[in-house]
């Protein structure tokens, strides 16, 4: 479907990113991707801005997958949405059967009337031949629209709730490590949920906040039906540009402190923290499979292993895999869903245990939110370090996790679940 294009010079780009955002709060679908300007070689725009949709795929059946593919070859256009965790059962021989409190769909697309990219200071508008003669006039709207004053709109204060409490936490790890002595697997990622019932939150406020005090690069707002994921995630799950495939999974975590000798302190000892560098090139290994299933051969690269890179919130280790591919879009998402570093090694087995050891349906967390574009490329990233909201059962959750290794400590794991939580939580209470 062809799109007419029409480029604005922006003086303040990230003041007009966040009066973008605001502007599309009247529109029933939204899906916003901001790199908030990290220096990524495989970044392709500054921010994106996907807005009302002209048709939409979502679905909980078991041929997700293949309706997804006939979805986006039928379109011939671009794509936004979400995959969810839980699509693994139409993958393998698995089960989700946990409490979900949000219920959001498995997986979940539409194809938008409007998208805006913000590329340095260029605002560039991308409208469906049909809506070209609203540009002007929205880009005008855009640049009036006026900013709140107020960070975040507080309805009530969520009583947040541990779906975990710490000794039967601690108690899981025990026995999860006893699976690692016996060999069952190498490498398991166990999470936890904790979540607000009867609460209502102000999404776009919510959001706002998060991402002023994290910064990630692949930050995200989506707004389907009654479903927000208000998202500060520092990794990507995979992306296709060409003949290219990249991933960049992340593993190994440290706190962040004010005082700057600290700080390299704590970066350094992860940099060579020996449980961290196992975790990190555990999953790269296991990254670097899923690739070269459909990569052409000797393709698969990893260019960068277990470089340590800074947030706002936290330091981690990420390794970058890619490899050269002609496999069809869906069949390489499929070959490597749900990402290693949610899961872990080997990759089954590793799920099994999640859904025997974890309580509640991970659902959009550690799925992915992202799109495809009508030249079949794509881009994901991994959906940590988010608030998950349905508006309609007015229920809030924000779930963390860490990877657990024959050296984990499970009071070191838990506090490192703490770590990953906090910066969702003080959001929530308005600290």
């Amino acid at each position: 479907m062809s799109r007419i294009v029409k480029s604005f010079r922006v003086e303040q780009p990230d003041n007009f990113k966040k009066r973008m955002l605001n502007w599309a709060q009247s529109h029933q679908e939204i899906v916003f991707l901001d790199s908030n300007n990290h220096d990524n070689k495989y970044s392709s725009f500054n921010a994106v801005l996907a807005a009302n949709s002209v048709s939409c795929l979502k679905t909980n059946a078991t041929n997700s997958f293949e309706r997804l593919s006939q979805y986006k070859n039928e379109t011939k256009d671009w794509i936004f949405g979400y995959l969810s965790y839980d699509l693994k059962n139409e993958l393998e021989d698995l089960t989700s059967s946990n409490f979900d409190g949000l219920g959001f769909y498995s997986l979940h697309f539409f194809q938008p009337q409007k998208l805006i990219f913000l590329k340095g200071n260029l605002a560039e508008f991308q409208y469906l031949n049909c809506n070209q003669e609203t540009i002007s006039t929205d880009f005008k709207e855009i640049c009036e629209t006026k900013l709140k004053n107020n960070p975040i709109t507080i309805f009530e204060k969520p009583k947040i709730s541990l779906r975990i409490h710490k000794d039967a936490y601690l108690n899981k790890i025990c026995q999860v490590l006893k699976r690692i002595q016996k060999g069952a697997i190498y490498e398991v990622n166990i999470c936890q949920e904790f979540y607000a019932e009867e609460t209502r939150i102000d999404p776009l406020s919510t959001y706002e906040k998060l991402n002023s005090i994290s910064k990630a690069p692949f930050a995200t707002y989506l707004k389907l039906d009654n479903n927000y994921a208000l998202c500060a995630s520092p990794e990507r799950f995979l992306k296709k540009k060409n003949t290219k495939l990249i991933a960049q999974p992340i593993k190994g975590t440290a706190a962040r402190s004010s005082n700057a000798m600290e700080d390299s302190m704590f970066k350094a000892g992860l940099a060579n923290d020996p449980k961290e560098l196992s975790e990190n090139i555990m999953i790269t290994d296991l990254v670097r499979n899923d690739l070269s299933k459909n990569a052409l051969k000797g393709s698969v690269k990893v260019e960068e292993l277990c470089k340590v890179y800074s947030f706002k919130q936290v330091h981690q280790m990420i390794s970058t895999v890619s490899a050269q591919t002609e496999a069809d879009p869906i069949d390489l998402i499929k070959d490597s869903f749900p990402m290693g570093s949610m899961t872990g090694a080997p990759k089954v087995s590793a799920m099994k245990i999640i859904e025997e050891f974890e309580e509640t349906k991970r659902g959009l967390y550690s799925g992915a939110v992202g799109y495809f574009d009508a030249s079949h490329n794509f881009d994901f990233n991994v959906i940590i370090r988010s608030i998950l909201y349905n508006s309609k059962k007015k229920f809030v959750s924000y779930s963390v996790g860490s990877a657990i290794t024959a050296q984990s400590n499970p009071q070191n794991e838990y506090q490192e679940c703490l770590l990953k939580a906090k910066a969702m939580r003080s959001v929530l209470e308005q600290k």
